[in-house]
């Protein structure tokens, strides 16, 4: 699999592809063409006979910041915006039948933690850092964020993520169930590569049936979170709070909230 992209790196060796974010920047920053592009390369993996284990990455010191916030305006159409652009590389990621492992490598904040969440395995550095986000500018989790991670957490534990806002570190995220496995930084990459033969000389058909009908064994549809996720986004894209916050955000400075 060749790599063909402006916003990602693709490479396959050993019946393992690894999708590196490649805005190191912006922090690995999404835009809609790295939207598309993510989409592509899964779907060509997904394909792909060859293809075994699919990792997903950031380069530099972030894994990924969330959604660029300089292309969103108070015009926006959060629930337009979510299903043009987000749901469907959410539903490729969950939709891919091979094992998909996040190596969050750094900050995965916002879509970027809704990503590492859709994700079959998160390996984790001890620096990495997990951060909601959506609520400091007014939103609601979105991307998969609300159906993915209480069953990973429970319930209590996602509602005090979402809400409260505070960085989940690489430890932390192993001690809640979040992370698969923490890896120290001088042995990341050989650890992520080991993790991922692990799973590529796994059964993948057996992987990929395991994978779906657990996922339909969780009581609710994905695609009916989704539709209700963007309903709630397109509510809270029309608050006065979403405004205060996207020009804080744009003034670095603190937003002050008025509930409505």
């Amino acid at each position: 699999m060749g790599n063909t992209y402006q916003t990602i790196n693709v490479t396959q060796e050993n019946g393992i592809v690894t999708l590196v974010l490649n805005r190191p920047s912006a922090f690995n920053a999404f835009t809609p063409e790295m939207n598309k592009e993510i989409i592509d390369a899964l779907r060509k993996a997904n394909k792909d006979d060859t293809a075994r284990c699919i990792v997903i990455t950031g380069e530099g010191k972030a894994f990924c910041s969330g959604e660029d916030l300089g292309g969103v305006s108070e015009d926006t159409n959060h629930a337009d915006f979510l299903r043009n652009r987000y749901h469907p590389m959410m539903k490729a990621v969950k939709q891919t039948s091979k094992p998909v492992i996040a190596a969050v490598n750094g900050t995965a904040a916002g879509a970027g933690m809704s990503l590492a969440l859709a994700a079959d395995f998160r390996l984790v550095r001890p620096e990495t850092k997990f951060v909601s986000a959506f609520i400091d500018i007014g939103l609601v989790p979105d991307s998969g964020f609300m159906y993915n991670l209480p069953r990973l957490v429970g319930y209590a534990k996602a509602l005090e993520v979402a809400v409260l806002g505070k960085p989940i570190t690489g430890e932390e995220a192993y001690q809640l169930g979040l992370a698969t496995k923490v890896i120290d930084s001088s042995t990341w990459d050989e650890e992520v590569a080991k993790f991922a033969e692990l799973l590529a000389k796994k059964p993948t058909k057996a992987i990929s049936l395991v994978k779906r009908y657990m996922m339909d064994g969780m009581h609710e549809p994905y695609e009916q979170a989704l539709d209700q996720e963007a309903q709630a986004q397109r509510i809270a894209g029309l608050s006065q709070d979403h405004k205060e916050g996207l020009q804080a955000f744009k003034e670095k400075r603190k937003p002050t909230f008025i509930g409505y």
